[in-house]
C-alpha cells in the first residue's frame, strides 16, 4: 500500500464550501474519477490505496454493502495513517443494481459485455457508500446515495465499442457515466456526481454533520 500526494492547484474555494480548508484530507480509494471530481474543485488531497475484500456478503443489500465497504476503506486508512494527524478520512464504494444484481468491476470481458447486456434498455441503480472519519480518532460517519439510470437499447455494435475501447474494465457495471457510455444513456434521475463514483453532495451533508455533532460534544466553558 502506498500514499501518493495530490495536491490541487488554485484558490480553496472547494475546501471552503466543504469545510475543510486548511485540513489534510485522505482518500482512501485508487479511482481516478474520485481524485478528479475532488481536483476540479481546487481541493488539495493525499490518495491512499488500500486494500480491502470487496466481496459482497450472503444475504447484505447493495445499500449495507456499499455503506460498508467504505467503512472499511476508511479504517484501513486511518491503520496507516500516523496518530495526531490532523484532517479527514474520506472512502468510498459504488455498486450497480440491475436485475437484482449487485454489480461490481467485471472480472475480464467477457464478464464485461454481460452486464452492459444486463443494461441494455432498462433502468438500473447506482449506489455508493461513503464513510469519513477524523484522524487520530473520533467516529467514523457514513451514508449512502442512489441514482437512477437508464440505458437506451445497445446493439452489439456499441456493446463491442464500450469494451474494446478499455474503458468497461475498472468500473462498477462495466461503464463509467463520463466517458463513452454517456452516449448509451437516456435518462439519469438523482446525482450524476454519484454515477462517477463520488457524490458530493452527501460528501458535504456528513462533513457537515461530523462537524455539529462534534461541536455538540464538546464541553461548554463554565460561566
Amino acid at each position: 500500500m502506498t500514499a501518493a500526494a495530490d495536491r490541487a492547484a488554485g484558490a480553496p474555494w472547494g475546501a471552503r464550501l466543504l469545510g475543510v480548508e486548511g485540513l489534510r484530507i485522505v482518500l482512501a480509494s485508487a479511482s481516478p474519477r474520485r481524485a478528479a471530481l475532488l481536483r476540479e474543485l481546487g481541493i488539495a488531497f493525499d490518495i491512499l490505496a488500500v486494500e480491502v475484500s470487496e466481496a459482497l456478503h450472503p444475504g447484505e443489500e447493495p445499500q449495507e454493502a456499499a455503506r460498508r465497504l467504505a467503512v472499511d476503506k476508511v479504517r484501513a486508512a486511518l491503520a496507516l495513517l500516523t496518530p495526531g494527524d490532523a484532517g479527514w478520512v474520506v472512502g468510498a464504494d459504488t455498486l450497480v443494481v440491475a436485475g437484482g444484481r449487485a454489480l461490481g468491476k467485471p472480472r475480464d470481458r467477457e464478464d464485461a459485455r454481460a452486464m452492459l447486456r444486463l443494461l441494455s434498455g432498462r433502468r438500473h441503480e447506482v449506489v455508493t457508500g461513503v464513510a469519513i472519519a477524523r484522524m487520530g480518532g473520533g467516529e467514523t460517519v457514513s451514508g449512502v446515495e442512489v441514482t437512477r439510470v437508464s440505458f437506451r437499447e445497445l446493439e452489439e455494435a456499441d456493446l463491442e465499442a464500450l469494451v474494446e475501447s478499455g474503458e468497461a474494465m475498472d468500473k462498477a457495471g462495466a461503464y463509467g457515466i463520463q466517458g463513452l457510455a454517456s452516449l448509451a444513456v437516456d435518462r439519469i434521475e438523482g446525482d450524476y456526481f454519484n454515477v462517477v463514483g463520488l457524490p458530493l453532495g452527501l460528501l458535504r451533508r456528513l462533513l457537515q454533520a461530523a462537524r455539529e455533532a462534534e461541536r455538540g460534544a464538546q464541553p461548554r466553558p463554565r460561566r
